[in-house]
C-alpha cells in the first residue's frame, strides 16, 4: 500500500520479488497508462524512489537499439536494414569467393603487411567472412522483434499451426506496461487506452495486499531465476502469475498460483513449442545471455568485425572514388543477371517483406527513370 499511496490515482500491476534479504521491495504500478517502479525500504515501509518504466536506463538503450527512439517506425527502419544486410552479406561472399586458390592469403587470413588497396580490401572481406555466419545468426535472431516480420511470423503461428498463444518476446513498439503484464504485441493490436482495465485491476487494490503476501511466499520458495514478477489475476480471473523474466529465457518458468499460494500448474520453457524454443535461443544468443560471459565476449567480436569491415569499405572508398563524385559504378547495358541471382532475390523478397517491397520500388524507378530519360532524349 505504500507505493500505491506514493503514486496517487495509481492501480497495483506487479511485484519484483527482491533476489537478496537486503534488495528493496519493488513494486511496479499503473497510473494513467504509464508503468512506475518504486522502491520501498520492507523494513520500515519507507518509499525510497520511484522511476517510470520507460525512462529507466536499460528501457531507453533497449529502444534505441530496435527502434531507434522512433517506435513501430523506427522498428519498421530496424528491420529495413537488416534486410539489406543480409543481402550485403550474401553478395560479399560471393564477390570474396576464391576464383584461382593459390594460397590462403587474402582468403582465410588478411594480408595486413601489404600496402594500399590490398590491405584494406582483406581488412573488408577477410573479416566479413569470419563474421558473417555469426552476423546472419544475430540478423535472424531479432527478426521476430520487429514490427512487420514479427506480426507476420505471429500470424502464419496463429493460423496454421498454433504454436504460440502468447508471444515471449516484444513484437514492435510494445509499451513495458503491456510487457509487465504478459502483452508482448505491439499497440497496433492489443494496447489499451490509458485507464482502461488491464486485468490488474480484477483484484482490489484493498485486497491485493493479504494475497500477495500468500503468493510472495510461494514465489519465493519456488526458486525461479531472478527477476520474477508476480502479477494480480487477469478480469474475471483468480490465479496470480508468477514468471522469470531472465534474459537467459531457456532458463524462464512461469506458474499459476491462487490468492491462497497453492501452485496450480508450472509452464518450462521446454515444454513450449518449437517455434518458440528456437526463437527463444534465438533471443538469448542475440542479447549475449544464453551461454555467460563467452557468449558476450562472441557478441563483441563480431560488433569490432562489423566495425572493422565498415572503416575498410570507407577507406576503400575514399582510394577509389574519382574526386568531387560518389563514385558509383557504371552499369554494363551488356551484363544481364543471372537466374540463380533472380532466384535469390524473389525467395529473399518474399521471406523478408520489406526488402521485397523496398525491390519493388527501386525496380519501379528504374522504369519511371528510363522512361523519362527516353521521353526528353
Amino acid at each position: 500500500m505504500a507505493a500505491l499511496n506514493a503514486v496517487p490515482g495509481s492501480h497495483f500491476l506487479a511485484y519484483e520479488l527482491p533476489e537478496t534479504a537486503f534488495s528493496a521491495a519493488r513494486v511496479i504500478v499503473d497510473r494513467q497508462g504509464t508503468a512506475i517502479r518504486v522502491y520501498v525500504d520492507p523494513t520500515s515501509c519507507k518509499v525510497l524512489k520511484q522511476v517510470p518504466e520507460e525512462e529507466r536506463f536499460e528501457r531507453i538503450i533497449f529502444k534505441l537499439h530496435g527502434q531507434l527512439l522512433l517506435g513501430n517506425t523506427g522498428s519498421i527502419i530496424m528491420e529495413m536494414v537488416a534486410s539489406w544486410t543480409i543481402v550485403l552479406i550474401a553478395t560479399g561472399l560471393y564477390l570474396w569467393w576464391p576464383r584461382h586458390i593459390q594460397n590462403l592469403a587474402g582468403i582465410l587470413y588478411p594480408r595486413i603487411t601489404r600496402e594500399g588497396r590490398v590491405r584494406w580490401r582483406d581488412l573488408h572481406a577477410v573479416t566479413g567472412l569470419w563474421v558473417s555466419s555469426f552476423l546472419v545468426l544475430f540478423l535472424l535472431s531479432g527478426l521476430p522483434w520487429s514490427f512487420v516480420w514479427g506480426h507476420a511470423l505471429s500470424r502464419v503461428e496463429t493460423q496454421f499451426s498454433h504454436l504460440t498463444s502468447v508471444p515471449d518476446w516484444e513484437i514492435g513498439a510494445v509499451s513495458e506496461r503491456n510487457r509487465i503484464a504478459g502483452r508482448s504485441v505491439s499497440p497496433q493490436q492489443t494496447d489499451t487506452m490509458p485507464g482502461m482495465d488491464m486485468g490488474s485491476m480484477a483484484v482490489s487494490d484493498n485486497s491485493i495486499s493479504e494475497s500477495l503476501n500468500q503468493v510472495v511466499t510461494t514465489a519465493s520458495q519456488l526458486g525461479f531465476t531472478a527477476p520474477v514478477l508476480i502479477t494480480p489475476p487477469s478480469a474475471g480471473g483468480t490465479a496470480w502469475s508468477v514468471r522469470s523474466d531472465t534474459q537467459n529465457r531457456p532458463n524462464r518458468i512461469s506458474a499459476v498460483v491462487d490468492s491462497s499460494g497453492s501452485v496450480r500448474s508450472v509452464q518450462r520453457f521446454e515444454e513450449k513449442a518449437l517455434t518458440d524454443r528456437v526463437i527463444g535461443y534465438g533471443v538469448a544468443a542475440h542479447e549475449g545471455h544464453l551461454f555467460g560471459r563467452a557468449n558476450q565476449f562472441l557478441n563483441l567480436l563480431v560488433a569490432v568485425g562489423l566495425l572493422t569491415m565498415s572503416i575498410a569499405a570507407l577507406a576503400l572508398w575514399f582510394r577509389r572514388k574519382p574526386p568531387g563524385q560518389l563514385g558509383i559504378p557504371s552499369v554494363d547495358p551488356n551484363k544481364k543477371i543471372g537466374v540463380g541471382a533472380l532466384v535469390a532475390l524473389i525467395v529473399l523478397g518474399l521471406l523478408l517483406p520489406e526488402l521485397g517491397a523496398s525491390l519493388l520500388l527501386l525496380c519501379l524507378a528504374s522504369v519511371l527513370s528510363k522512361a523519362i530519360h527516353h521521353r526528353y532524349h
